[in-house]
């Protein structure tokens, strides 16, 4: 990608003259009533048509993102899972649904990778976990989704699917995106359901043409008649399992049937007077940004300038620390006892902030493992906002772009890739990296850890924010860290904070990636500090909502194309 900030301009109009905003080239949108962001404008319309007859925020957000498995095929979907936080204003409260997907109870290490012993990570075996039958974790998004609105909404569910059901079957214009995106998607012609859907005549669906989703909308009516049993019993649910002891999945009745989200508590940090709440556990995204915004609580990058090399240094050396802690105790909290309060302890944040050197890269060794006291990049978030001042920021996934890239015949539903999230090389001397994680290794029922990571945000009167997310695999908790700090340390607004250049450092990698954005100035200067710098040519995609003095501010990243802002009507 080119350098947006210096190629994308915005001609506004002032006394008559056209001029170039050289200084504020990415504009907000602003509105007092309620807003809708996310990584498809024909989404975000169907949101605020929800919100215009009368639902709320989480009646939008199940509109979205049933809307976004057509607009959106590479990583909205059906067959996935995610993670929710819905605040409830006149509750004064924030929910956390977990509806990660979770490993088929009949799943072994064997049957998953076809050896009795783990292989090498360059072999074939592994393609069995991330392109076929094999790779899908029983999909937990329909039934996150219809429990929010079981919960929390106001509008029947058939209000609710109406229009995404006529989107489904009237079919979108496909975008350039999409059709490249296709293109470059090999999984999707080594199946054949996925291959009648997405190509005609043996080539990828062209531009402007109509695709549409007669199957999808068919699934569509069975969930808007029956709910979540119009999806994980009935019709629906035997199509699933048919293709699957057809095609050697693992996915079967029971695992369907027996699925069920989880309300959990989010876990939460005061960052410079701001209380920054976000998922935890299953999520690993979560406690890396909290560790980070920890670790940045006591270092004032507010003196240094945002696109300063002082400031990416700090970021980089948060980040970092933020992946350690997540890289071996975080897991599915069913079957491993997460120490997140320890991890996120001042204590343990000292001990990462006494490891940071302030004109050096920090090594392996230098960023110690916590000590217990006893990530595809094709995932989609979205924020959304209603008159009332209720808020939900949902993110989910399918795992690799366009999942495993099988479609379920009949059904319209892409398959995820998630089974390739567990860490298989559990107890392997010495691994050091997350694939030996033990708090995310692999069992049968288990959900695997994941890096996203939605997030609120309170001010220091405990008024709504921001809201925020990202996708982006392992790349998340620094987009959306980036964003934060845009915007508390550094008074930017939310466009301006949204398309400051990123960069991403993990653990135990020594690569430092970064966006071309990045001046070659700052990179010098990195490198010299010891940063093994990498171009990436973009970190995450923010859909964002920052609210200020009761005006909604809303952003979505031009790093993607086709992300919209949309604003309720009335």
């Amino acid at each position: 990608m080119k350098n947006l900030l210096t190629t994308i301009l915005f001609i506004s109009h002032l006394s008559g003259t056209d001029y170039i905003d050289y200084l504020h080239p990415f504009h907000p949108t602003t509105s007092s009533n309620g807003m809708v962001v996310s990584q498809n404008a024909l989404s975000s319309n169907i949101g605020t048509q929800i919100l215009d007859m009368g639902g709320n925020a989480v009646d939008a957000a199940v509109a979205v993102g049933f809307s976004l498995a057509t607009t959106l095929p590479r990583a909205g979907n059906l067959g996935g899972g995610g993670f929710m936080l819905v605040y409830i204003k006149d509750k004064n409260e924030i929910f956390y649904i977990d509806y990660r997907s979770k490993s088929p109870r009949n799943s072994s290490i064997e049957k998953l990778l076809g050896a009795k012993k783990i292989p090498e990570r360059n072999s074939k075996l592994w393609e069995r976990v991330d392109y076929t039958y094999l790779a899908s974790g029983v999909p937990g998004t329909v039934y996150g989704l219809l429990e929010a609105h079981k919960n929390f909404g106001v509008l029947t569910l058939e209000q609710i699917m109406k229009p995404v059901i006529e989107q489904a079957e009237n079919g979108i214009v496909v975008s350039s995106d999409l059709n490249y995106v296709i293109d470059v998607t090999p999984q999707l012609r080594s199946d054949a359901e996925s291959f009648s859907i997405f190509f005609d005549n043996g080539e990828p669906l062209k531009e402007f043409s109509i695709m549409k989703r007669p199957d999808l909308a068919n699934t569509f009516k069975e969930i808007s008649k029956h709910g979540a049993k119009g999806f994980y019993e009935g019709v629906v649910a035997d199509k699933i399992v048919e293709a699957m002891k057809k095609n050697g999945g693992l996915i079967t009745h029971d695992d369907l049937k027996n699925y069920k989200s989880f309300f959990r508590m989010p876990i939460a940090l005061n960052y410079k007077g701001h209380m920054v709440y976000t998922a935890g556990p299953p999520s690993g995204g979560g406690i890396t940004l909290l560790t980070a915004l920890g670790v940045l609580n006591n270092i004032d990058i507010k003196k240094y300038k945002s696109d300063s090399t002082k400031a990416y240094h700090y970021l980089a050396e948060a980040l970092r620390r933020g992946h350690n802690n997540r890289s071996h105790f975080v897991g599915d909290p069913e079957y491993f006892d997460v120490p997140v309060n320890e991890l996120l302890s001042l204590e343990r944040i000292k001990e990462l902030i006494n490891s940071i050197d302030s004109n050096k890269a920090s090594s392996i060794e230098e960023v110690a493992a916590f000590k217990p006291r006893k990530e595809s990049k094709d995932t989609t978030h979205y924020s959304i906002i209603d008159k009332f001042g209720n808020a939900v920021s949902n993110t989910y996934t399918l795992g690799l772009s366009f999942g495993s890239g099988v479609t379920i015949p009949g059904t319209g539903i892409l398959m995820n890739s998630q089974m390739n999230n567990f860490a298989y090389r559990y107890g392997k001397k010495g691994d050091i990296s997350r694939g030996a994680s033990p708090g995310n290794r692999f069992e049968p029922g288990k959900k695997p850890m994941s890096t996203m990571a939605p997030t609120i945000i309170f001010d220091e009167n405990n008024e709504l924010f921001l809201i925020t997310g990202s996708p982006g695999g392992s790349d998340i908790p620094a987009a959306i860290l980036r964003v934060i700090t845009g915007v508390i340390d550094f008074d930017l607004d939310i466009g301006e904070a949204t398309m400051l250049p990123r960069i991403h450092k993990d653990w135990p990698y020594a690569g430092l990636e970064h966006e071309r954005a990045v001046s070659r100035d700052i990179v010098r200067r990195l490198k010299s500090m010891g940063h093994k710098t990498e171009y990436e040519n973009t970190i995450g995609s923010t859909q964002s909502i920052h609210i200020i003095n009761g005006t909604n501010n809303g952003f979505a990243d031009l790093r993607r194309p086709n992300a919209g802002v949309s604003v309720q009507a009335n």
